[in-house]
């Protein structure tokens, strides 16, 4: 049955093709359509164009005065997928201990292995699903979901194995990295011998279980170092799967430019970052790349913890192709709410909101090998979109910090909230 969108106030990222992701000043002309119509057929976008052109419909008609109709989010970067909170390590932040300290006594990653690593699979898969089904009806319309929290080969088996059985019941696309080097576990003399085991002994089984779509590696001082960095990508490489990897979240120690030659899909946080980084993943632009190396910012994260946040404004100006996720997570970023993420684009990263919408869209659509799908309001997409509440303009996101945005939701062309 065919629904017709009418007097819609903008029709926001629409293509009748759309490109494969926006850089740089193209961000900017992500389109609007003003006074618009738009029809679904099933789970597909059919038709848009000027209200002056609106077809009559024989099926449901939804009148969107004074609304915007958004493609759906697309979080790129997510540990959807954990067995606890960590609440009481948020006090002991208020209390004055930093990140790496709450790690040094226990606590972060290895305290929510630990969690995990007791958990029954089944009731993971509960918790996990319960979790999707809340920020699908954020207007999240698909998604990246690591592993990381198991640290073992049975516990991160168990990870990656939930994330499938997320994929098959999910409304919504969604992607699976295998982050086995997310920290060192207490039995592992140093991250060297631990990233031999992920390489030698988890990696090749969890692909040949058709686990794993993306690989990762925390690269950071404390964590993992370039050398297990750059054995990880090349693993992964050979075996066909390529990485994303978190980088520059407290330190500048030559990541971006290791990952830009190891071909990386993204390179996430990049809270602190150099010229010579910029200029790295400028050089991932040419044509005789098959894709860019994406910048993934996660202001979530910087707010929850007051770090800096990652320069948007400089990455844009760069030329480069900008990502904004969520890093939802139950120590640094206990959030799925990507509209708050792209309030904080504007807020915090200098972003107008046109640019923000595009790299929370279609960008992020791209840094997971996704945007043919989801990501624009093209022509044989899935209708995977957001209605908002009436609002003057799209500046009235960031700028009405406080307001609810999403109205509706809809998912494969049916409502999921509203």
């Amino acid at each position: 049955m065919q629904t017709l969108f009418k007097d819609i106030k903008g029709l926001v990222g629409c293509y009748k093709t759309s490109p494969p992701y926006l850089a740089g000043s193209d961000m900017k002309q992500f389109p609007v359509h003003e006074n618009a119509w738009m029809t679904v057929e099933g789970k597909k976008i059919t038709g848009f164009g000027p209200m002056s052109e609106c077809p009559k419909c024989d099926g449901e008609t939804v009148v969107c005065s004074g609304r915007y109709i958004l493609p759906s989010w697309c979080d790129s970067h997510s540990h959807l997928v954990y067995a606890d909170d960590r609440a009481g390590e948020f006090l002991d932040r208020l209390r004055g201990l930093t990140y790496e300290e709450i790690a040094a006594k226990g606590g972060g990653i290895l305290n929510s292995a630990r969690a995990l690593q007791k958990l029954p699979e089944d009731v993971l898969f509960d918790m996990s699903l319960d979790r999707l089904l809340d920020v699908i009806k954020l207007g999240v319309g698909a998604l990246e979901i690591k592993s990381g929290y198991g640290l073992t080969l049975k516990a991160e088996r168990k990870m990656l194995r939930v994330i499938k059985r997320l994929k098959s019941v999910s409304p919504i696309p969604l992607k699976s990295t295998f982050l086995g080097c997310h920290a060192v576990p207490a039995e592992f003399d140093n991250s060297s011998d631990y990233t031999t085991h992920v390489i030698e002994d988890m990696l090749p089984e969890f692909v040949s279980e058709g686990l794993v779509d993306y690989v990762d590696v925390f690269c950071e001082t404390g964590y993992f170092s370039l050398a297990d960095t750059q054995r990880i990508i090349e693993a992964a490489t050979k075996l066909g799967i390529k990485s994303k990897v978190h980088v520059n979240q407290f330190n500048i120690l030559g990541g971006v430019e290791l990952c830009v030659n190891g071909n990386s899909l993204s390179v996430d946080h990049l809270e602190v970052i150099s010229d010579a980084d910029i200029a790295a993943l400028k050089t991932t632009l040419s044509k005789d790349r098959n894709h860019p190396t994406f910048p993934v910012a996660l202001p979530l994260c910087s707010h929850f913890l007051g770090l800096p946040y990652t320069p948007g404004r400089q990455l844009v100006d760069a030329g480069l192709p900008l990502v904004l996720a969520t890093d939802h997570n139950p120590g640094t970023s206990p959030s799925g709410d990507m509209t708050e993420v792209v309030r904080l684009g504007s807020l915090k990263m200098g972003l107008e909101p046109i640019e923000a919408i595009a790299a929370a869209t279609l960008n992020g659509a791209a840094a997971m090998a996704l945007s043919d799908s989801v990501g624009t309001l093209s022509l044989g997409k899935r209708a995977n979109f957001i209605l908002t509440r009436e609002m003057s303009g799209l500046e009235e996101i960031p700028y009405r910090f406080n307001d609810v945005v999403v109205e509706k939701v809809y998912v494969n062309g049916e409502v999921w909230l509203g």
